[in-house]
């Protein structure tokens, strides 16, 4: 099937700013002082938490009212300063942090960090911070020598009230929630008897860089590292960043973006605001941004085939959904890139062992991101990945085992992937 490509459509932001209630603090980092230049060094998206009765075990969050929620984070910069930031995005009532510091973790991949290592993390000077619902809020700077791709831990004391709400599910990250009690500067593990394996309110750290650069992966599972190894930051995201640490010289980051299970169309009461909705948030607006790739659309796909059923139906809206009106989605998202002045990289779809009517689908998408000229390059993870025998399916040495999440050797098979001209690109639209 041959795809007309659209012309760019020049379209608004589906998801407006949000604006903080006058008793709490919020700044963007594109709104810190002129002679200060702040580029992400870890992110992460957030999605609403399904609010059913009754609902599955893997949708049902933590006690985290009165408790310290401690965070592990590899940001992928040095530096001498940071700021924080934390999301009430999804929230209905306020999101209150009593007192929150961030330390050197003790390694491991437990909740310990070195004593002595803790540092507050303030909001307009204070150790506590009110966040309005829909709002966000980034900290004051924090003095602190980060060293990339070393764990931090972030520890939040929560308000007696609060109730965790949205969350990035698929972490691929043990995470730790203490008995009752403001342990955000101890550094034994003894307290933190939960653990949990989600980031909670915490979207972003930022350090300040003169010459850093971000490039934002937004997408699906497969960006999110779904099935790769636990607390081993294997994700293609990261083995990307890896590789452009040794190319840069340090000086890009890649920021992961992604949500299991999300689709590029259609919002789900599981798996997050479509990317066409969040695109402006989780990608065009992270500080240091100079790139995005693409990575979505294979559950738009086959979302629309599954049977609905009662109660939590992640995979609702099951709507109907052509080559055409991806290709349609992709445009928007374009159009708002290169509004800001930021290049955009299309990644075709992965195998994913479809039946033959979806995989026409798959096929003719790809065929559109290869041929359309309309991305500012492709980065080919189809024939990164697929089985050359049966281009239908993922190489065996590449399968998880679930025939469409890809093992750790597949996530690194996809960060070689990314042509050299994309790296080199981005490093020139940086200077």
């Amino acid at each position: 099937m041959k795809l007309r490509v659209l012309a760019a459509i020049c379209a608004a932001a589906l998801v407006a700013q949000v604006n903080v209630a006058p008793h709490a603090f919020a700044a963007d980092a594109a709104e810190a002082p002129a002679n200060e230049r702040w580029v992400s060094a870890w992110g992460t998206a957030l999605q609403s938490i399904p609010q059913l009765a009754n609902l599955p075990p893997l949708y049902r969050a933590p006690d985290v009212a009165g408790r310290t929620v401690r965070q592990l984070i590899y940001p992928q910069l040095d530096g001498k300063r940071m700021r924080l930031r934390i999301s009430n995005l999804y929230g209905t009532e306020p999101l209150v942090v009593e007192s929150m510091s961030v330390a050197r973790a003790a390694g491991g991949g437990g909740a310990a960090i070195r004593a002595g290592s803790a540092r507050p993390v303030l909001f307009g000077g204070r150790k506590s911070v009110t966040v309005a619902p829909g709002a966000q809020a980034t900290s004051d700077a924090v003095n602190f020598d980060v060293d990339a791709f070393q764990p931090l831990a972030v520890s939040m004391f929560m308000g007696t009230d609060q109730k965790l709400v949205a969350w990035h599910r698929v972490s691929s990250q043990v995470n730790y929630i203490s008995t009752p009690g403001d342990r955000t500067e101890e550094a034994s593990a003894g307290a933190f008897r939960t653990r949990f394996t989600q980031y909670a309110w915490l979207t972003n750290v930022a350090v300040e860089s003169a010459s850093a650069q971000a490039i934002v992966a937004i997408g699906d599972s497969i960006t999110d590292g779904m099935r790769s190894t636990l607390n081993a930051n294997r994700r293609w995201p990261d083995a990307l960043a890896r590789e452009m640490a040794r190319k840069s010289g340090g000086q890009t980051v890649v920021v992961n973006a992604g949500i299991s299970g999300n689709r590029l169309l259609s919002n789900s009461a599981c798996y997050g605001e479509a990317v066409v909705s969040r695109f402006e948030r989780d990608a065009l607006r992270q500080p240091g941004v100079r790139a995005i790739i693409v990575l979505i659309g294979i559950n738009d796909i086959n979302f629309m085939a599954m049977p609905a059923h009662a109660g939590l139906d992640c995979d609702a809206p099951h709507t109907e959904v052509t080559a055409d009106a991806l290709v349609r989605g992709y445009q928007r998202l374009i159009a708002q890139a290169h509004q800001r002045g930021i290049k955009i990289y299309g990644a075709t779809l992965t195998p994913a062992s479809l039946p033959p009517e979806r995989e026409a689908i798959r096929t003719a998408v790809n065929e559109s991101i290869r041929s359309s000229r309309a991305f500012d390059g492709v980065i080919d993870f189809d024939q990164a990945l697929r089985d050359p025998a049966r281009p239908s399916v993922l190489q065996r040495r590449f399968d998880s085992g679930d025939h469409i999440h890809p093992s750790d050797a597949g996530y690194a098979a996809m960060a070689a992937a990314v042509p050299a001209e994309v790296v080199a690109g981005t490093a020139k639209a940086a200077h």
